[in-house]
């Protein structure tokens, strides 16, 4: 072990500049341009199929590896003893800070350094369409491998102190006991006591693409409804307070 860790050290010495970045929900128009110009300058682009589908205009030239969850550790392992001053650059969907901490974790282990780039964010793009201030809101992702009981009780928390939610659901088909989407929340919320027949939610799907969609009801109206993988749900509980409210405040 010792000896592999000494490898894995001198490796990660002499490798180019590696790069987590955020490429947005979907749509080419939301990659920014600093995001633009490190994969254009990158020798090696490894990410999923949807992600690199919304760089595709980018790839041309690039070696680039489409990975799956079964199969990303092994890629990562493979490409590190070959990688050499190359830069490579891994993509995210969405932004790289959001819902993506424990395979940046694992990138930071295999690679050593690597630099964060952000993104724009479905939780940014989906509170824009519902027109929920995120200073007013709480965030919540259940996109994470670890329980989510905390998690639910955050949300149970949140919806009772009156804020509005920005959540990210979590779908897990092959596991149902860990698939936790729109219908699974609202049956929850309603065995918790929630009037969930007065609760207005917005579930948006594939956000900024060709394919997106919204749904506006009431929270009890999400039973029994299917939704994908790329759902972003708004509960709004904002109320208008502007700056008109606080006079006082530079008037004498």
């Amino acid at each position: 072990m010792c000896d592999i860790l000494k490898i894995d050290r001198k490796l990660r010495g002499k490798l180019g500049k590696i790069y987590a970045v955020g490429v947005g929900p979907g749509s080419p128009k939301y990659v920014t341009g600093i995001v633009k110009e490190i994969i254009q300058d990158s020798d090696i682009v490894i990410g999923y199929r949807y992600t690199l589908k919304t760089i595709r205009d980018l790839l041309p030239g690039k070696e680039v590896h489409e990975i799956t969850m079964n199969n990303q550790e092994d890629s990562y392992q493979k490409i590190l003893p070959v990688l050499g001053n190359r830069s490579l650059v891994i993509p995210f969907t969405g932004d790289v800070n959001f819902s993506e901490s424990e395979v940046v974790d694992r990138l930071i282990e295999v690679f050593g350094k690597v630099e964060i780039i952000p993104g724009l964010s479905s939780i940014q793009i989906a509170a824009s369409k519902a027109q929920i201030p995120l200073d007013k809101s709480k965030v919540i992702t259940l996109h994470v491998t670890t329980s989510i009981e905390e998690k639910k009780l955050e949300l149970q928390k949140a919806l009772i102190d009156g804020y509005s939610v920005i959540l990210v659901p979590r779908p897990w088909p092959k596991q149902p006991e860990k698939h936790f989407m729109p219908s699974e929340i609202a049956i929850y919320l309603k065995r918790n006591n929630f009037q969930t027949e007065d609760m207005k939610v917005h579930v948006y799907e594939a956000l900024t693409t060709e394919d997106e969609t919204s749904f506006v009801g009431s929270v009890k109206d999400l039973e029994d409804k299917e939704f994908s993988d790329l759902s972003v749900m708004v509960f709004n509980q904002t109320e208008l307070d502007s700056y008109m409210n606080y006079r006082w405040q530079w008037e004498h």
